[in-house]
Order: C-alpha cells, then sequence, then structure tokens
C-alpha cells in the first residue's frame, strides 16, 4: 500500500534501490546539559533507555556494535545495507579527531553506506561540519538535531539549555555544507496549546529540512518529568486524540520533508503515560487508515510547494 507520507523507509528505497536499515550505535558519548557545561539532569524527559536497545552498549566497540546489529538484521530481515546511527546523547560532543575515529570506523564497514548522526544544535561547529563534509563525497551522512519545541517557554521548561536561534543556525550551516539535515519534534508538553504544536508544521515547512522526527511525549520513569507528573498529572495524548493529531500535523507539513518517525514506543517496564498497548505495526497501520479515512495526505494543507508532486506519486 502506497502511504500518504514522505516516509523515511520509501525515500532511501528509492534512493538506494533496496531496503536500508539503521544500527544504533553507542559511542559512549555525553551531553552539556549533563555533564555541567551547560547543566546537570539533562532535559527533564530524557532517559535514553527509552529507546536504546540492549545491543546499542558503550562497553563494546563501534565495530562490535555494528556487526552484532548488521548480522541479526540481515538475519531477520533479509537486509544488505545499513546506516550506522550514532543515537544516545550527543554524538558530536567530542573532539573533532575522536569523531572522526568513530565515525570512520563505521563506515568501514562494507554493509554501511552512511551515517545518522543524533546530536544537539550547540555542539556542532564549522569544523565539525567539514569533517562530515568530506564524508558525503562517498557516503550518506545525515544530521539530526534534537529542537524539541519551537518555543521559548517549552524550552525553558524542558531543560534544554539552548534557544529556537540555536537550532536555526546550526541548520543554516549544516545545509550550507551540503549535508542532510533532519529535526526531532515532541509534541503534548504542558506548555503547548493543540494548535501551538500543530503551527509548528508550519515553521519547519519554511526552514528547509530535509527529514523529521515527530512523536507523542512519553512519561519515563526516573526522569524529572515523572516526578512532575507525579505530583500534578498533566494531560497525555489519548491513542484515538494523537492518531487524528497527527495526520492534522502532516497536513500541514512540507510534503517535501522525509518523515522519520511518527510517534514513540518506550519499553513498558520504564513507561508511565501514555500507555497504548499498542505494537508499532498496529500504530503505523492506524495512522495510514486514518490518512485514507480522511481521504487526505502530507502537505494537504501545507502554504509552501511540491503539492502537486506529491499527489501525482499516490
Amino acid at each position: 500500500m502506497e502511504l500518504r507520507y514522505n516516509s523515511f523507509g520509501q525515500y532511501m528505497k528509492k534512493q538506494f534501490g533496496t531496503t536500508v536499515y539503521k544500527v544504533n550505535i553507542d559511542a559512549g558519548f555525553t551531553c552539556p546539559n549533563r555533564d555541567g557545561s551547560l547543566g546537570f539532569g539533562g532535559c527533564i524527559y530524557c532517559n535514553n533507555d527509552s529507546f536504546r536497545p540492549s545491543s546499542c552498549k558503550p562497553t563494546m566497540s563501534v565495530k562490535e556494535q555494528l556487526r552484532n546489529g548488521i548480522e541479526y538484521l540481515s538475519r531477520r530481515y533479509g537486509v544488505s545495507k545499513f546506516l550506522a546511527y550514532f543515537q544516545p546523547y550527543s554524538n558530536t560532543y567530542a573532539p573533532v579527531e575522536e569523531l572522526e575515529i568513530f565515525y570512520k570506523e563505521a563506515l568501514a564497514e562494507p554493509a554501511v553506506i552512511g551515517l545518522a548522526i543524533g546530536t544537539r544544535p550547540d555542539c556542532i561547529d564549522s569544523e565539525k561540519l567539514a569533517l562530515l563534509e568530506s564524508l558525503t563525497e562517498k557516503h550518506f551522512i545525515l544530521v539530526e538535531y534534537g529542537l524539541q519545541s519551537i518555543y521559548e517557554k517549552t524550552l525553558s521548561f524542558i531543560n534544554r539549555g539552548h534557544d529556537y536561534k540555536t537550532f536555526l543556525d546550526a541548520v543554516s550551516l549544516t545545509r550550507s555544507k551540503g549535508i542532510s539535515v533532519g529535526a526531532h519534534l515532541i509534541v503534548g508538553f504542558p506548555t503547548e496549546t493543540k494548535e501551538e504544536m500543530l503551527k509548528m508544521a508550519d515553521e519547519v515547512s519554511g526552514i528547509q529540512l530535509d527529514f523529521l522526527k515527530v512523536h507523542q511525549l512519553q512519561v519515563i520513569k526516573d526522569t524529572p518529568l515523572a516526578e512532575m507528573y507525579k505530583e500534578n498529572p498533566f494531560h497525555t495524548f489519548e491513542y484515538e486524540e494523537y492518531l487524528n493529531f497527527v495526520v492534522d500535523f502532516i497536513e500541514r507539513l512540507s510534503p517535501d520533508i522525509v518523515l522519520q518517525r511518527l510517534f514513540a514506543t518506550a519499553p513498558d517496564d520504564i513507561l508511565i503515560a501514555p500507555r497504548w498497548d499498542r505494537s508499532r505495526h498496529q500504530i503505523t497501520k492506524d495512522i495510514q487508515q486514518r490518512f485514507i479515512r480522511r481521504d487526505t495526505f502530507q502537505g494537504k494543507k501545507c502554504r509552501g510547494q511540491g503539492v502537486t508532486a506529491f499527489l501525482s506519486a499516490l
């Protein structure tokens, strides 16, 4: 079934002629919001165990993590091309000489066609981008910046440690080097109304992002947000409510932006709220069915260009 949004899986298959899977890598990085450079404790929602697979351990080398992941994914899904995904914490938060060792170790694996690097917009500079630019000559390179919200009130509430302008500057600098750039948004913070959340689709559509991750706020154990929720429970997205919201959001989003993630599914043993009790497959299916039921698609209500081209592909 042809999806009604511009999905990462379909994009990569068109680019490389086959399915491409990410292999998660934990290279042992930390974050300026944890080590005291900006603060301690990190963002109030952050618990990296909410998305890190058990095979992704900093006690193992990059090569070992890659080979274990590749072996598992090849056996289970029959795939042969992979992205090394540097995921936990801020994966440009180190001297460029150290970054070069990690990145080139990952790219030395024959089945790895590129890198996806998750980081903060205040952990990048011209020297690091020059390294990444040199790698784009032979490899697919994607830098994913954690934005989380465009609103200063929310960035302050979550103890983010940077403002929206820092993100915009990082995107502009990255794009100037010809490097693919993505962003990560979280919707559902109690500091924002639903309309404010939807307006983020309008905003990010105008800043020339290549890729976007968006997902519902999850309250995870052992985080400051969990303590706030315990003391004063706030609303989190119910399942049907989120299906409608995410379709509304994608309707307003530029059809040129590739969507990497539409929801989050933290492990049940650390998830406090919201608890949907649905598999990834079921949520993906239900989102697609909601698009079909409403006879809509990505960009239908976008103020930008490209809708006609997307329609013709359906």
